[in-house]
């Protein structure tokens, strides 16, 4: 394939469309999170994820693990835990099986937050896909986006 190959032309319009839609998307939540929970997107994602760990076996996730599942650097995710747990958001502490290990949850008043934040969140996602729908460049992909039946928004990479 060259450079003026009309199949690269075509993937490249293709990968720019969807990322103009996911850019307008996380804006639009990000605007509504800020403005109603005092949240970015990113915490908000963080909060979600790390509130569906539970205690049995493999039920706590490995900071790579997050950071995967919020599509952060390792660093990024670290620093994105500080503030939360600065907030009181979120606590760590030492894994009893493992001195090495470092467990993060949620604290009751992150999981308060989450659950008056995930309303927004959702009708903010709404919101953002009617409008995008409307430009005629970006109307398949909401189109693949509403009918997308996958758990990848609430499965952590392994």
């Amino acid at each position: 394939m060259t450079a003026t190959d009309p199949a690269l032309t075509a993937l490249t319009q293709g990968w720019c469309a969807l990322s103009l839609l996911h850019g307008r998307i996380e804006a639009h939540i990000e605007r509504a999170l800020q403005a109603q929970h005092d949240l970015s997107v990113r915490e908000y994602s963080l909060l979600d994820v790390l509130s569906r760990q539970h205690d049995g076996v493999g039920g706590h996730l490995q900071m790579k693990q997050v950071a995967e599942a919020v599509v952060l650097s390792q660093s990024a995710t670290t620093r994105l835990v500080t503030r939360l747990e600065n907030r009181g958001l979120l606590e760590r502490y030492l894994c009893p099986t493992d001195r090495r290990g470092i467990y993060t949850n949620v604290t009751q008043a992150g999981l308060l937050l989450l659950e008056e934040a995930r309303p927004t969140n959702d009708s903010a996602l709404r919101e953002a896909l009617d409008a995008a729908a409307k430009n005629p460049d970006l109307a398949p992909l909401v189109r693949a986006v509403e009918t997308l039946k996958t758990s990848v928004s609430v499965s952590v990479p392994a």
